[in-house]
């Protein structure tokens, strides 16, 4: 028990690391050493050896994991892009090191620098290769794919890159892309300028550039039989790990019947093919001969087995991309045959704790990637739930059939019980659960593990032949059959209001609580109370948060790049104030930020969705919004049904509207409705100015963009939406008054924010939501000091995050979440 609590103290120290908003001081490091010398030689003079043992192991385990991740990250941290060089073209040298992701218009590669000008830049980073002119968000169907030259893995680049550090939207309870380009080594991103020059090619660089190559080769010899395929990507993405091309849609579809993880490479893939492997060496060795001798008298068939099943595995799990589950597959399973071979006994417990350990140690950053949990927690669920089935005493031995019958049963209910008890973790991951997963799951388990996916390997085999054309174009065809075969009916299941529900973040406890559950729930029979144990992950999934009290409000001004996205909650309600950018045809702000936010707050209903204005950096999210979750009423200063029958036409479904609020009308000055003891009044457009608008131009959309303001018992808050100078002043000739909280107007663009405007609000916050880097220079510093200067608290979004407010009696709480919840990857906010 010592040695296993020693690997899991490793490991947890490793872990606590991640969560640290700065790496610790050396003063702190020799403190932290000298206290554990102190304890280790009280321990030493007056307790027992076996209790010194169990207390000191641990304790020193712990201590090297912390010291070891410390050195990782602070390794990681100094290769970082020189503050001089951000935004700035460099002049770079790299190799081609990961399997580009291609797109009709652009290519996108990781890539090992060889060397710079300037200095500065770091070893590894990821590149975008855009042709030609932007096709613009909609893209456009008589657009002909660009003409790229073949990057290949292990080629060596000459070009010129406008690098920036990593960065990303920061929201709660949603995704950090800056810690998974850190945990990716990616220390870069770099945008190509001009022409890049093609130097030489490298096959043999590294391990890592030759699996990225083969990787390369073979999706090449399979995209000619999957591209006029519906569900070819799926296929491509079973063979070798490579989930860039499966669409969006397919990804919801997934998501909400549960079987994400049988569309993606997962231990139990990379365990049948190594299964495979070694059956047919045990058979072939049992029967092969070397000079006069059978090769089984030389070396055991089983140990040759082992060892097959062993180096398949590992080619494999190369093939398929080597992540954290495939990692985790391959260790596993190197154990197990480290101590078949060596005759040693050890436990599931002792397995698992071996893997963490060795996992951890070769990449600290697995413990932040949540494959890494659900691929140890279904493992736990496992090998707890193998130990339920049997075989019934005294039955005659069954035939072949019937064992095989048996055993396909058996795994089946296995991955039943594994999609069942990872429902609990699936849900604080990602805060949604599937009703309709076990069902999905009884019918696709044994369909897509049995059949798509040894179909798919062996298209990748056959298409890797010369000659074998027709046998590959088969098991195309006869996978993509079964896939799409079994897709008919879980789309249909998918697309029922109650294929899924929807599950709030909940408090850390909660957590704790739900996990000791599931870990209860799966110890062996005999266990008192094992069953009941379910009930411990009922708070955690039925977790609502509570609203403001009545009279109060929280304002979320969402990071949503250089777009706007504000989340208003009352007692009981909540209203939506615009709907973000849309970047593609497939990702809007609205599938990325809005819908996981509100789900995660636990708001599945939207009293009110208000569209100021029909730029698509307001409105690019609002047909995403619309499918995700009711709307009782829309406000806009534009035609929303039309805006929304022309999106669709672009989007290539003509005449597919989103369900739409069964109220839809026009914002202007003098609409008002109280809820929950708060009041939302417009204040912009008024009548007259809607009447005299020039042709639907920018600064006419702009002009005309709706102005709400919020009035609580305690506080006010105002929504300007792009709104311009001369608006602001038609607004300061009404008698605005002050306000407490003020969005600024046009992302604190230099054509709004007018001193009078500040003059007469005086905010203590003002917040301006923009991109980073943006190409307009939003927020412009001088309306930033302007504010100041006014007395205003500034937060932007690009530097803070999202920013939300909560009014309350005591007075107004403001929370950043780059602030609240810093961690060391994050770039520093520049000092006030």
């Amino acid at each position: 028990m010592t040695g296993r609590l020693s690997l899991l103290a490793f490991v947890a120290a490793s872990g606590a690391v991640h969560g640290l908003p700065q790496m610790p001081g050396r003063a702190w490091l020799l403190g932290l050493c000298f206290s554990a010398t102190v304890f280790t030689a009280f321990a030493g003079r007056y307790l027992p050896v076996r209790r010194r043992w169990q207390l000191l192991a641990p304790l020193w385990m712990a201590i090297a994991g912390l010291l070891l991740t410390i050195v990782r990250v602070e390794h990681r941290l100094a290769d970082a892009l020189h503050f001089d060089n951000e935004n700035k073209v460099s002049r770079v040298v790299l190799r081609v090191a990961g399997l580009p992701r291609l797109g009709p218009d652009s290519r996108q590669f990781e890539a090992e620098v060889i060397s710079s000008i300037p200095d500065g830049v770091p070893s590894r980073i990821q590149v975008s290769w855009s042709a030609g002119k932007w096709a613009g968000p909609y893209g456009r169907a008589d657009r002909t794919p660009a003409d790229f030259p073949e990057l290949i893995p292990g080629q060596v680049w000459r070009m010129a890159l406008t690098l920036k550090p990593p960065h990303g939207t920061r929201n709660p309870q949603l995704f950090d892309y800056e810690s998974h380009a850190f945990a990716q080594g990616i220390r870069a991103l770099g945008n190509v300028r001009g022409t890049p020059k093609y130097q030489h090619d490298e096959p043999w660089a590294s391990l890592p550039v030759v699996a990225q190559r083969a990787r390369y080769r073979v999706r090449a010899a399979m995209q000619p039989y999957l591209q006029d395929k519906r569900y070819g990507a799926v296929l491509l993405a079973l063979a070798i790990g490579d989930q860039a091309s499966v669409p969006a849609s397919d990804w919801i579809v997934f998501n909400r019947t549960g079987i994400t993880h049988l569309v993606s490479i997962s231990g139990s893939h990379i365990t049948m093919i190594a299964a495979l492997g070694g059956l047919a060496t045990l058979f072939l060795w049992r029967r092969m001969r070397w000079r006069g001798a059978a090769l089984a008298e030389r070396l055991p068939a089983q140990v040759a087995a082992a060892m097959a099943a062993l180096l398949i595995a590992w080619l494999y799990c190369l093939l398929a991309g080597w992540g954290v589950p495939a990692q985790r597959t391959f260790f596993m399973l190197a154990v197990i045959a480290a101590t078949y071979l060596l005759r040693i006994y050890m436990t599931p417990f002792r397995l698992l704790a071996v893997v963490a350990f060795v996992l951890v140690v070769l990449d600290p950053w697995a413990l932040r990637a949540s494959g890494f949990w659900l691929s140890f927690g279904a493992v736990c669920i496992l090998m707890a739930s193998s130990s339920w089935y049997g075989s019934a005493v005294g039955r005659s031995r069954p035939g072949k059939r019937e064992r095989l019958r048996g055993m396909l049963s058996t795994a089946s209910r296995l991955q039943l019980a594994i999609t069942a008890g990872l429902m609990p973790l699936l849900a604080i991951i990602f805060h949604e659960v599937s009703l309709t997963s076990p069902l999905v799951n009884a019918y696709a388990i044994p369909v897509i593990s049995l059949l798509v996916t040894p179909l798919a390997l062996l298209l990748a085999g056959a298409a890797a032949v010369p000659g074998l054309e027709a046998v590959a174009s088969a098991f195309a065809w006869l996978g993509h059959a079964a896939l799409h075969a079994i897709m008919i009916p879980t789309v249909w299941l998918s697309e029922l209001k109650v294929a899924s529900f929807n599950v709030a973040a909940t408090p850390w406890w909660l957590t704790l609580v739900a996990i000791l559950g599931l870990m209860l729930a799966t110890l062996p029979y005999g266990f008192p109370g094992r069953r009941m144990a379910w009930l411990l992950m009922l708070p955690a999934l039925l977790w609502r948060p509570g609203g403001p009290p009545e009279g109060g409000w929280n304002l979320h001004a969402l990071d949503v790049g250089q777009g706007s996205a504000i989340v208003v909650q009352t007692r009981h309600h909540a209203v939506l104030f615009d709907t973000g950018l849309r970047s593609s045809t497939s990702s809007d702000a609205g599938m990325r930020v809005i819908w996981p936010f509100l789900r995660s707050q636990g708001i599945s209903r939207l009293g009110a969705l208000i569209v100021s204005h029909a730029d698509i950096d307001h409105a690019g999210g609002v047909r995403s919004v619309l499918e995700a979750l009711p709307v009782a009423q829309s406000y806009s200063s534009f035609d929303l049904l039309n805006y929304l029958e022309r999106e669709a036409g672009l989007l290539g479904m003509p005449g597919q509207l989103p369900p739409l609020p069964p109220a839809m009308s026009a914002c202007e000055y003098g609409m008002n409705w109280h809820i929950d003891g708060v009041t939302f009044e417009f204040l912009w457009p008024t009548a007259n100015s809607a009447r005299s608008r020039p042709k639907p131009q920018k600064q006419a959309r702009n002009a005309q963009a709706c102005v709400l303001r919020i009035r609580g018992r305690h506080h006010s808050a105002l929504l300007t939406g792009d709104i311009g100078s001369r608006q602001e002043s038609a607004l300061v000739d009404r008698g605005l008054g002050q306000i407490d909280v003020v969005m600024a107007a046009h992302h604190g663009s230099k054509t709004s924010s007018s001193p009078a405007f500040i003059a007469q609000t005086l905010p203590a916050h003002v917040v301006a939501q923009a991109g980073a880097w943006n190409r307009y220079g939003h927020p412009a510093q001088d309306i930033q000091a302007r504010w100041e200067a006014g007395g205003a608290r500034f937060w932007r979004t690009d530097q803070h995050g999202a920013v939300s407010v909560y009014s309350r009696h005591a007075g107004l709480q403001v929370r950043s979440e780059r602030m609240a919840a810093r961690r060391y990857w994050q770039r520093r906010i520049p000092a006030d």
